[in-house]
């Protein structure tokens, strides 16, 4: 009988895939924010405009961070639960 269980004695690697999410979205948010910026150009005026761009700064900021603290790994590994004994039948 093959069992998957020794794929759980590994704990999964957040860290790097954590930095790099916390970075992308960082960018994305960015450059969204430079775009909306040059698309209000002649719409609104510039502490609207500003204002706008603070908005999506700031979420992207706090995104990145939240990426950045929650998506690592746990600090101590993970361990599959011991089986339980069975009754003899």
């Amino acid at each position: 009988m093959i069992t998957n269980t020794f794929l759980f004695d590994v704990s999964p690697v957040g860290g790097g895939i954590a930095i790099f999410a916390g970075v992308a979205f960082f960018l994305v948010l960015a450059a969204v924010a430079f775009v909306a910026f040059l698309l209000l150009r002649k719409t609104l005026k510039m502490a609207f405009r500003l204002l706008i761009v603070a908005v999506i700064m700031v979420i992207a900021v706090a995104g990145s961070i939240a990426l950045f603290m929650f998506g690592g790994g746990s600090s101590r590994p993970v361990r599959p639960d011991r089986p339980r004994p069975t009754r003899p039948q």
